[in-house]
């Protein structure tokens, strides 16, 4: 008698999240319509989709900041309800938000505190020690108020990885951080993977996504639009398969440029915040009809030289900050607006917009601009009555998904926001137009459309500076390039006589690296500004 043999099968790995025809209702839109996902023990899945998408809903609902109309939610196997981010943390999922749940007021470690069983003195050290293993470099004891937006990235990242999550979710976790970063925390994700934690991760970097992640969800329209292993399949491929259409391209072509529009002339100023980064002797010339872009790495000087420029700080010596010839550097920000600048800061919400009001009441906010003492409006702006009007102008332009232009700006999508406020920029006829982060957060058909209109600016005679830490936007768009390190600003490089790897070595603030390119383009530069 032979022996019988029988297999036995091991058991399937349980999901450690399923989510099981999610459906979320607004009153002018559907963010999530049946939505069902498995999310297992150590895997790293992509969400992907559009702006407006329901990326972001989604990730709220599992987070427990949303409450679903629709559906159910499956943790560790059972049903669950999440009805606060305290549950959802007690439970050990972690999130890291697109836009920031930071107190502003309030301390490093003051914020985290709010979350930790631990004083604030006794998270300092952790905070080091985290952001230092990390590479994700955090003070403690800096007021959040005084912080780029990629540093404040830094501490929503680095007060997640302290909860020791198993699940951890990020939106946009790396729009503002430096490639070197990237790969760091990259580093850390496989390796929390590794240890069991499942990590949900949003991007609208698709180069990313093929790195990093397992498999991914697409949405489309509230809907699961399908299901991919990025690691399959192509940029372009996952592009079409967001948009649902062929991917669209940017196109810019060599052009003569103008007269000098912007010009900064020795440009020194002493930061107010103890953490910040003074200004050193910056020089620069934007003229007509080009793009300058400016690169670095977070926290090295570019929020004071957006206040600086914008108005918002008042320069000593007023000739160190020129419009069109006209020295404007101890002019406010309403005053230079009325000599042509329009400005979209990197803070979409709070300094790019109210949240609370209406996209109607936002455009009157910078289209509503008084003449310097004259009380008469600038040509070209419009007026009270007429802001409406105007709204609705930006929203079909730009291809803002709203429910219309009384939609209050903190009901929209990161993304379409982004593009209302570059719109609404954009249609202020502006002679010099400053940008920073243009496409922080936005997706990859967003990002085109907002890069095509800044260098159709350029085309019409604008005169355009782009604060971006994103070096292959700026190589896609710019004529120029120079580099913000520690305060300091590199000669301005033509774009066709440079690459990356000269930016990022100048990044870590060598200049005299690469003087030979340097010594090529002197001459050109000096033609450049003369002309």
């Amino acid at each position: 008698m032979n022996p019988s043999t029988s297999s036995v099968q091991s058991p399937q790995p349980q999901p450690q999240l399923e989510l099981c025809n999610i459906t979320k209702r607004y009153p002018s839109v559907i963010a999530n319509d049946n939505v069902s996902m498995r999310v297992m023990p150590g895997e790293i899945h992509a969400v992907l989709g559009e702006n407006g998408a329901g990326k972001s809903t989604l990730m709220k609902i599992i987070y427990g900041m949303t409450k679903p109309d629709a559906g159910k939610l499956i943790w560790d196997g059972a049903e669950v309800e999440f009805n606060s981010p305290a549950v959802a943390r007690k439970l050990g999922i972690g999130m890291v938000f697109q836009h920031f749940s930071l107190f502003e007021t309030l301390t490093v470690a003051q914020n985290i505190a709010l979350v930790m069983n631990q004083s604030p003195a006794q998270l300092a050290s952790r905070i080091r020690d985290v952001s230092v293993q990390y590479g994700l470099p955090v003070n403690p004891d800096r007021l959040v108020h005084s912080m780029s937006v990629g540093e404040r990235q830094r501490v929503e990242i680095v007060r997640c990885l302290l909860q020791s999550p198993r699940l951890l979710i990020m939106d946009e976790p790396t729009s503002v951080l430096t490639p070197e970063a990237v790969l760091q925390l990259f580093d850390a994700l496989r390796k929390l993977a590794g240890q069991g934690c499942s990590i949900l991760y949003i991007s609208h970097k698709l180069d990313e996504i093929q790195t990093l992640c397992d498999s991914a969800t697409v949405l489309r329209g509230g809907r699961v639009a399908g299901h991919a292993n990025p690691k399959l399949e192509s940029a372009r491929s996952l592009a079409e398969l967001m948009i649902g259409r062929e991917l669209p391209t940017c196109h810019r072509t060599p052009r003569e440029v103008g007269e000098r529009r912007l010009a900064l002339r020795d440009l020194s100023l002493t930061s107010a915040d103890p953490f910040g980064t003074h200004l050193q002797h910056i020089d620069l010339d934007v003229c007509s009809g080009e793009i300058v872009g400016i690169a670095g790495i977070s926290g090295n000087g570019q929020q004071e030289l957006l206040k600086a420029l914008s108005g918002e700080i008042r320069l000593p010596d007023a000739s160190s900050v020129s419009i069109s010839d006209v020295a404007v550097g101890q002019f406010s920000p309403a005053q230079r607006r009325a000599a042509g600048l329009c400005f979209v800061p990197e803070e979409r919400l709070g300094r790019g917009a109210v949240p609370e009001l209406s996209l109607s009441e936002n455009a009157l906010l910078t289209a509503y601009v008084p003449a310097c003492g004259s009380g008469m409006l600038r040509k070209g702006l419009i007026q009270r009555n007429v802001m409406s009007e105007f709204a609705c102008q930006v929203i079909a332009r730009f291809q803002v998904r709203c429910g219309s232009e009384l939609s209050v700006a903190a009901s929209l999508s990161g993304g379409n926001l982004q593009k209302y406020i570059v719109g609404r920029e954009t249609m202020l006829n502006p002679r010099v137009m400053m940008v920073a982060q243009p496409t922080w957060g936005v997706d990859i058909g967003a990002a085109i459309l907002i890069r095509q209109s800044l260098i159709d600016l350029r085309d019409q005679g604008v005169a355009v500076l782009v604060i971006s830490e994103e070096l292959d936007e700026l190589f896609m768009m710019c004529d120029r390039i120079a580099v913000l390190a520690g305060g300091r600003l590199s000669r301005a490089v033509p774009v066709n006589q440079t690459d990356v790897n000269q930016i990022g070595v100048w990044m870590s603030g060598d200049f005299a690296a690469g003087r030979q390119i340097d010594d090529e383009v002197a001459s050109d530069e000096v033609e450049h500004v003369q002309s």
